[in-house]
């Protein structure tokens, strides 16, 4: 039987790509997501993909959300935490709503999401877990301080977590996107992304949500298996480390 993938944030942008390319891979997919239910209606109707809608912030909804999914489709093998919002503001200008609505979104969901599933794959010897970081995780931003901190976090979880279940056949690693050409970037003003944001990218142009989810169908195969508590930066060389 295929193994299953959850993909939290999974009906759009980077998500969507990740789910698409897992489930063109023959794994059977879900998708979460929680704000855009026209987004991940659509979604449904164009992929054959379930989703599933709960909030990744509440650890709560996590566990049933996850119950339901191993009900319907099978023991998870497979997540990959993509879900993430951004509030940004200077740090003297940010509200304490921003900076918890970030943290607990885009970190504290990596526990949230991975603690009702570890047990699981520990028993099964076999799980891949994949958390999308981001660029500004590994060199900081201005004006993002609650989204620089979650996505470090988010670095410092997979790490910590690869050591404790690299002997059980559970694989834990990180992707960092750069620029990718999602709604929220090309939503950016042609004069700003050409003058101030393509010059920083040593290729000259934005990334593909499909180059992002290629990396994920790698990382969750088996032929990766020799592969834990590394962070795969996909930025177009913008951040080279």
């Amino acid at each position: 039987m295929a193994r299953v993938a959850v993909v939290s944030g999974g009906t759009r942008g980077i998500g969507a790509a990740i789910s698409n390319a897992l489930a063109a891979s023959g794994y059977r997919v879900a998708a979460v997501y929680n704000g855009n239910d026209d987004a991940a209606a659509k979604f449904k109707s164009e992929t054959a993909i379930p989703v599933y809608k709960w909030d990744v912030s509440d650890y709560a909804a996590c566990v049933a959300g996850l119950a339901s999914v191993d009900a319907n489709l099978g023991p998870i093998d497979i997540l990959v935490n993509n879900a993430g919002i951004t509030r940004d503001s200077m740090l003297h200008k940010m509200t304490p709503a921003q900076w918890y609505a970030v943290i607990n979104t885009n970190l504290n969901s990596l526990f949230n999401m991975t603690r009702p599933v570890i047990e699981g794959m520990r028993s099964r010897g076999f799980g891949r877990i994949v958390n999308i970081s981001s660029i500004n995780g590994q060199r900081g931003q201005m004006g993002q301080t609650n989204y620089a901190a979650a996505k470090a976090g988010d670095i410092g979880f997979t790490k910590s977590l690869a050591q404790e279940n690299a002997g059980r056949g559970i694989t834990v690693n990180a992707v960092c996107p750069g620029y990718i050409a999602t709604e929220m970037v090309t939503a950016v003003p042609k004069e700003i992304l050409e003058k101030s944001i393509l010059p920083q990218i040593p290729v000259r142009r934005l990334g593909k949500p499909e180059e992002v989810a290629r990396c994920v169908v790698f990382l969750v195969s088996d032929e990766a298996g020799f592969i834990t508590g590394a962070t795969l930066s996909v930025n177009g060389g913008q951040y080279m480390i």
